[in-house]
């Protein structure tokens, strides 16, 4: 089940919210310095750090599951949000440089199918970075924010999966060392916790970030996927009977006798 669209924004509005970002941000920076005219898809709610990549980008898009709902993106401009189903990505193959996924993995239907999916966008040599709760760490265990809902992963299940999918994992990061409290005197110590945590548990982050590059093969021909998900307005009529089909007598639905 996805985290609803209105907890994930109230989140990154609070100040629990914003120094978690901080922290997560300064992990992706670690790994992606600049993306000079590349093609940028932020997959869940990545927007609160798509903002520090798009001035380089040569387009950036959010794309986020039906399942979870959508705002609008960028605030004030023309908007690059897509409201998408994570197997059957809107867009052609080898179209995407880079893909950058948040509060997305966790949540999928099929973990499998969605990392199919994403390598079939990106380009030869295209890259992807995961942010993921850390299993081991105490932000999957606490409720009370975005990174304790959903399937937390471990670093060896991570790198398991993208390596059946075809991708090779690469450089990585950990973020969020610090206690997911509200009180602001422990956030005022986040950059203490994060500096020891990195240097002493590192396997207990909050989360883990992790970058791989799309694996080259010589694919096979095979039938094309049919969707499993159907969509349809909830409103949609039901066709139920009505008072005079419910009040028809059996024997006139009979076919008549040939004798």
């Amino acid at each position: 089940m996805h985290a609803d669209i209105v907890d994930l924004r109230q989140f990154y509005h609070s100040m629990l919210g914003h120094v978690a970002e901080q922290s997560i941000a300064m992990a992706l920076s670690s790994l992606w310095q600049r993306l000079p005219q590349e093609r940028l898809v932020g997959l869940g709610y990545a927007v609160p750090y798509l903002d520090r990549f798009r001035s380089d980008t040569e387009r950036t898009f959010a794309f986020m599951p039906a399942g979870q709902g959508a705002v609008n993106w960028p605030v004030g401009e023309l908007s690059a949000t897509a409201l998408v189903f994570d197997e059957e990505l809107p867009l052609p193959d080898a179209s995407i440089d880079r893909v950058l996924m948040v509060h997305s993995l966790e949540y999928a239907e099929n973990p499998r199918e969605t990392l199919k999916e994403i390598w079939r966008i990106l380009a030869p040599g295209g890259r992807l970075v995961i942010v993921v709760p850390n299993r081991r760490g105490v932000w999957a265990r606490m409720d009370h924010t975005p990174f304790g809902s959903g399937r937390p992963y471990s670093r060896g299940q991570l790198t398991a999966l993208l390596r059946e999918t075809n991708f090779t994992p690469g450089a990585s990061a950990e973020a969020l060392f610090f206690p997911p409290s509200k009180i602001r005197t422990i956030l005022k110590l986040r950059s203490n916790f994060e500096r020891v945590g990195r240097l002493l548990w590192p396997a207990f982050s909050g989360v883990i970030v992790v970058e791989a590059q799309k694996r080259l093969y010589q694919g096979l021909p095979v039938a094309a996927r049919a969707s499993r998900r159907v969509f349809a307005p909830a409103l949609a009529p039901q066709g139920i009977p009505t008072t005079r089909d419910r009040a028809k007598p059996a024997w006139r639905a009979m076919p008549h006798s040939t004798k």
